[in-house]
């Protein structure tokens, strides 16, 4: 399931064209992490979407981390360089779930753990309802946000 890899290729071909060069040192570098995964552990494999989506995740994680370790230390041109390498990977990743939609994916999952349970979950059951939150959201919700929901849904 290359098909987000091949979309990956167009468009690093597209910007090498258009001699745009932070698009091509991004779409490069995130080429390079991919197969770098796909030849790690014992034999050469290919990635599944939902792999090389977890790799587009991981490295937009990444440079926003660094953006704010810039402006910490002051380095605001540093830290804009990072925040646009992010955007341009964040055009791979599928559209975030709306604050409207997490509140109700999240809402479901509370009132789904107190009739399992038969009453109110409380922060012992944080751990297990963020799972489901998260499995249901497909990657389309930070952990920070979903886990923070759910403490507030709880509390």
């Amino acid at each position: 399931m290359a098909e987000l890899k091949d979309q990956i290729r167009d468009d690093l071909k597209t910007a090498m064209k258009a001699r745009d060069k932070q698009v091509t040192t991004v779409l490069r570098s995130v080429l390079a992490t991919i197969g770098t995964e796909e030849v790690s552990g014992d034999a050469p494999r290919e990635l599944t979407g939902d792999e090389e989506l977890a790799i587009i995740r991981s490295e937009v994680k990444k440079r926003r981390e660094a953006a704010e370790g810039f402006t910490a230390g002051g380095r605001t041109e540093s830290a804009e360089s990072e925040l646009a390498e992010a955007k341009i990977l964040g055009r791979y990743l599928p559209a975030a779930l709306s604050e409207d939609e997490l509140d109700a994916l999240v809402a479901a999952e509370v009132s789904a753990a107190a009739a399992e349970l038969g009453e109110q979950p409380g922060m012992k059951q944080m751990g297990q309802i963020v799972r489901a939150v998260n499995e249901k959201a497909h990657g389309r919700a930070e952990g920070k946000v979903v886990a923070a929901k759910v403490r507030a849904a709880l509390q």
